[in-house]
Parts: structure tokens; C-alpha cells; sequence
């Protein structure tokens, strides 16, 4: 490759993993403003249960829709609107307590909450229609710019965006709770919706769309072949993604590796404070150990992927998984009074081996759909991912609130993750990518 193409793909790497880090920063600042708003106005875990299953699912069918479109449209003003309206719902987000006392003429009781409720599901589902804009471009952007055999490498570099993202996210709004006081919650959305604005205004000045954009060969012919959204390219989808096994059995997987990675991480600063007894400033940096942690077993599984499995993601994916299972098995045995330390690497851990999966299943999907279908193949598994929000969230919710008890949700984690490894024993034999496959039928 060129000096000049080397340097438009590193540009869109970095801009894209720091533009979808950001989305993260109005997305998952809504868990640490979970306990304030309990606080200040008695909300049941089951209703936040109920919203985060609603949006959960209302992002993953955003993610559908906006990987079928990222195949079409241009990414950098696809992924630059759509964190801009995203940082518009979370600055209503915070008003949702004085839109209420406008609509009720109420600042307390059961129709002043339940109001507000009712306005923060609207709000949090406005969100993430507008969140589904962030992954699909950029997918669509790194498979352009990067080729099959590089992918897991440099994408489980990108993947980082999402660790870095959340684990700033909470540490920003752990020390927002703690030190803000009454209504410190509203700050949780205001102040990242302000650096989303400024986002915005990077992802368009910095990002292009593909290496002829800017008058660079494209890396594979099959880009070639014919115009998109034309019969032939509906014959291609249908044939490379909705008749493809590989991506129905990756779509089922990633509904299992969603379900434990939104438990911990949507319920993670709730469960450390009452099961725990930790504060919200620690909860939110154990939180953030545990995305760091995650960062690490991403890059490691993608250089794992690429120089020890010949670009067979799904087999690493099978490793990790039983690590997954592993070290959930361990946290959950740890006993009362285990230290903080022990705690936090121990969880830590779980977050090295789930990240490797919640990476690579893109991967996989992308390279099997190839880079013409790779925005649409990561929205159809994106949609089962997302659908793990009726179990980690309303499941979640509705269990604590029932049992009294975290450690069964802990048992159901373990069982999950051992479920996803038979899984993914389905796909051992499956090639690393499919573009020899499409390449053989042109011929």
C-alpha cells in the first residue's frame, strides 16, 4: 500500500475510534445516573429494567437499519448527524424532571414519577434510535480501508473506542454523583452531551468515505462489481448475509455475549454498591477497570485471530468464552468480606475474555459478508445483541427486585457463557473469510 494510503487508513482508525468512544459518552452515562434518580424520587429497579430492555431493543433494530443504509450512504455525514442528535436527546434527558412538573403541575408523588418515567423512556429511546448511526459507518469505513487479513488486528484496535469510551464515561459521572449532590444526576447528561456537540464537529471535519473518495484504488474488486442497491446487489446481500449460516450462528452467539457484557456493565455500579458496599466513586472505577481490561483482551484477541488462527475469529471466540465462564464462576465464589483488590482484578479478568468475542463477532460476520456487506451482515447480528436487553435488562431488574439477590444473576451469566461456547463449536470448520468464495462464482 501507498505512504498516502497508509495515512487516510490510520486517519480513519483514529477518527472513527475516537468519534464512536464519544458516542459511548451518551450512551452508558445513563446506569450512574440510576441511583440518584432512585434516590431522589423512589424509581423500582424494575422500571429502569423495563426502559433499558425497550431501548436495548430499539438500538439494536436502529443497528439493523443503519447497517443496511451504511452500505449505501456516505459514512462520514451518516456518523456526524447522528451523534449530533444524539447529544440533542441527552440535553432534553436532563429536563426530564421539569418537563414533568410542567405536564403535572406536580414536584412529587406517584403521577410526578410516573410522568417522568414516561419522559425519560422517550428520551432514552429518541437516543438510541440516533446511537444505531455510530457502529454501521464505521464498519462500513474500516473494511474499505483495511484488508481481510489485517482486520482483526487493526479493528480489535479499534474496538478499543467502545472500553475507552465507557470507562472514561464512568469515571466522569462516578465523581459527578458523588461530588455534585442534589440533581447531580442532570449533570450526567449535560456535560457529555457537550463534548458529543464538539464530537459532532470532528467526525465530519476529519472523517471521508471510501479510498476512491479520495482518489485511492479500492482495495477488493468485488466493489466492482455493480452499483448498490441494484438486483444484483440484493442477490449478493441475500446470498452473503441472510442465507449465510456463519452469520445466523455468529448472530446467535452474540446475543449470548451480550446478555453477560450488559449485565455487568449496565447493572455494574448498582450491584457493587448494594452487593458489595462499594462506594459510586469506586464502583465507577471498578467499572472502568473492568473496560480497560477489556481493552487489552481485544487487542490481544485480534493479534491472536490473525497470526495464531489464520483470521478464524471464531475460534478464538470459543477460548475466550470459557474464560468468561471461568472467571464469572470465580467472582461469584469469592466470599463476603473478599477485599477490594481481589474483587476488582477478578472481575477485571471477565472483562479481558468477554471483550475478545464482543469484538471479534463483528469481525467475523464482516469478513464472511465481505466489506459490500459488511455494514448490513454486523446490523442483522448487531439486532440479536441488542435483543440480549430483554434479559439483561427487565430480566435483571425484575430478579433483583424479586430475589433480593445478585448471586443468581451471576448463576445465569455462568450459564449463558458456557451455552455460547457450544455454540460456537458449530462453526469450527468455517473458512476466515468469504471473499474467495464470491471471487470463485464471479469466475
Amino acid at each position: 500500500m501507498t505512504k498516502t494510503f497508509k495515512y487516510w487508513q490510520w486517519r480513519t482508525i483514529f477518527a472513527t475510534m475516537i468519534g464512536y468512544a464519544i458516542f459511548y459518552f451518551v450512551r452508558k452515562n445513563f446506569s450512574f445516573a440510576i441511583p440518584g434518580l432512585t434516590a431522589e424520587y423512589g424509581i423500582s429497579k424494575t422500571s429502569f429494567g423495563i426502559i433499558m430492555t425497550l431501548v436495548t431493543v430499539v438500538y439494536g433494530a436502529s443497528r439493523f437499519l443503519n447497517g443496511y443504509l451504511a452500505d449505501r450512504f456516505n459514512a462520514r455525514y451518516h456518523m456526524a448527524i447522528g451523534l449530533l442528535l444524539c447529544a440533542a436527546a441527552n440535553y432534553a434527558f436532563g429536563f426530564g424532571a421539569d418537563l414533568s412538573y410542567l405536564i403535572t403541575g406536580e414536584s412529587s408523588g406517584p403521577q410526578f414519577v410516573n410522568t417522568m418515567v414516561f419522559i425519560f423512556g422517550l428520551f432514552l429511546l429518541l437516543n438510541n434510535l440516533f446511537q444505531g448511526s455510530g457502529f454501521p459507518p464505521c464498519n462500513r469505513l474500516l473494511t474499505h480501508w483495511i484488508p481481510a487479513n489485517e482486520l482483526a488486528t487493526k479493528m480489535s484496535i479499534w474496538n478499543t473506542s467502545h472500553s475507552i469510551g465507557a470507562s472514561i464515561v464512568a469515571i466522569l459521572c462516578g465523581y459527578i454523583m458523588a461530588t455534585m449532590g442534589h440533581g447531580a444526576w442532570k449533570w450526567c447528561f449535560w456535560i457529555p452531551a457537550t463534548i458529543a456537540l464538539v464530537g459532532a464537529i470532528g467526525i465530519y471535519v476529519f472523517l471521508r468515505d471510501t479510498p476512491s473518495s479520495v482518489g485511492l484504488p479500492e482495495l477488493h474488486t468485488i466493489n466492482k462489481k455493480g452499483k448498490e442497491g441494484g438486483a444484483e446487489y440484493k442477490a449478493f446481500l441475500r446470498k452473503m448475509v441472510f442465507r449465510n449460516k456463519w452469520i445466523w450462528i455468529l448472530a446467535i452467539a452474540n446475543f449470548m455475549v451480550y446478555i453477560v457484557r450488559f449485565a455487568v456493565l449496565d447493572w455494574g455500579p448498582t450491584f457493587l454498591k448494594e452487593a458489595r458496599g462499594m462506594s459510586l466513586a469506586n464502583a465507577g472505577w471498578t467499572v472502568a477497570i473492568f473496560e480497560i481490561f477489556g481493552i487489552i483482551g481485544m487487542i490481544v484477541s485480534g493479534w491472536l485471530t490473525d497470526h495464531v488462527f489464520k483470521g478464524k475469529a471464531h475460534r478464538t471466540c470459543f477460548w475466550f468464552m470459557a474464560g468468561v465462564a471461568v472467571f464469572m464462576t470465580i467472582f461469584v465464589s469469592l466470599p463476603t468480606g473478599t477485599s477490594m483488590p481481589v474483587m476488582v482484578v477478578v472481575l477485571a479478568m471477565a472483562g479481558f475474555f468477554i471483550y475478545g468475542p464482543q469484538a471479534l463477532i463483528g469481525i467475523a460476520a464482516s469478513n464472511q459478508a465481505t466489506n459490500r456487506a459488511a455494514a448490513t451482515a454486523n446490523g442483522l447480528i448487531g439486532m440479536f445483541g441488542y435483543a440480549s436487553g430483554i434479559v439483561s435488562g427487565i430480566g435483571v431488574g425484575m430478579l433483583v427486585d424479586a430475589w433480593g439477590n445478585w448471586d443468581y444473576v451471576f448463576y445465569g451469566m455462568i450459564g449463558i457463557a458456557v451455552l455460547c461456547v457450544a455454540v460456537f463449536t458449530l462453526m469450527w470448520n468455517a473458512k476466515a473469510d468469504g471473499y474467495a468464495e464470491e471471487e470463485t462464482t464471479k469466475q
